[in-house]
């Protein structure tokens, strides 16, 4: 069974592949993101855990978004989910109620996407996904092995419907001919209504342990998605840009990396019934900022 403390330990023994911070000391509590509007020209979300829990929004998330807006803010929403493309993503925000526009959402599978080339490709999806937006020949990996073998590279999109046996098969297609593999969605766990589920960064770094040349990861806090954000936000200084959201290893490792500024998100995501301060004090990640809810 996840658990908080489990996810954060598997994010520690996996730290060496991320990109490298500062340590900070301490974090300041607001209590909400109005109490910083002045210091911040661009707010860039997470989705799960700050936006929204499984297919439940989070209460106040949506006037909160409006709220920025009008005082003149940017509003970007930077998720790892890669389980659907662009269009499926506006569906999704749409559904939690949240108003967001197009150009406001940028995804980790987009990033994946714009590095996928050359050869035929096995795609770990979702059963429901149509990879129309897939830029390449591309075969959908099951329960055939040989599918395994026949392939050039691997795309690791959503674990919706991957199996412990599909994760062997992968591994052991590996083994036999090591190819690259690119997981578009570097998270370990997403909160969800009924728990944690295991999201495509696991299984990756399963497979990373055994052949870390091979393995790339797309999304937080990997740089190619905050380069998309970047671009998205002409002329905003990086230090005038500010990620929220619920996780030390990739929201807040990722941003700060990057010379963003830092929210973390308490209650309702990764450290919902916990006090962060023990984790980042062991982690030596601390967000400039850290408040309950948005």
């Amino acid at each position: 069974m996840l658990t908080t403390q489990s996810i954060f330990d598997r994010y520690q023994e996996v730290r060496a592949r991320f990109p490298k911070v500062a340590p900070r000391v301490g974090s300041t509590d607001i209590g909400s993101l109005l109490d910083i509007s002045g210091e911040v020209d661009a707010f860039v979300f997470d989705a799960f855990g700050v936006l929204n829990v499984g297919e439940t929004r989070i209460p106040g998330a949506d006037i909160r978004l409006d709220q920025l807006r009008e005082r003149g803010h940017a509003i970007r929403i930077l998720t790892n989910a890669a389980s659907y493309d662009r269009r499926g993503a506006i569906a999704k925000f749409k559904r939690l109620g949240l108003h967001v526009e197009d150009e406001e959402i940028i995804t980790s599978r987009e990033a994946a996407l714009l590095h996928v080339e050359g050869g035929h490709w096995g795609i770990i999806a979702a059963d429901s996904d149509d990879l129309n937006d897939l830029p390449v020949p591309a075969t959908r990996l099951k329960d055939d092995p040989a599918a395994y073998d026949r392939v050039d590279h691997f795309l690791f999109l959503s674990s919706a419907d991957w199996t412990r046996a599909r994760q062997g098969l992968l591994m052991e297609a590996m083994q036999r001919r090591p190819r690259k593999l690119f997981v578009g969605n570097a998270d370990l766990a997403a909160p969800r209504d009924e728990g944690f589920s295991l999201e495509p960064g696991h299984f990756g770094h399963e497979i990373a342990d055994r052949f870390p040349e091979h393995v790339r990861f797309f999304g937080k806090p990997f740089p190619e998605v905050y380069n998309l954000v970047e671009a998205s936000l002409p002329g905003v200084p990086a230090d005038r840009i500010a990620m929220c959201g619920d996780t030390l290893h990739t929201d807040i490792l990722g941003a700060a990396a990057r010379g963003w500024r830092t929210v973390l998100v308490t209650q309702d995501g990764l450290f919902a019934g916990f006090d962060p301060e023990p984790f980042s004090q062991q982690a030596r990640l601390f967000a400039d900022w850290r408040l309950k809810r948005i």
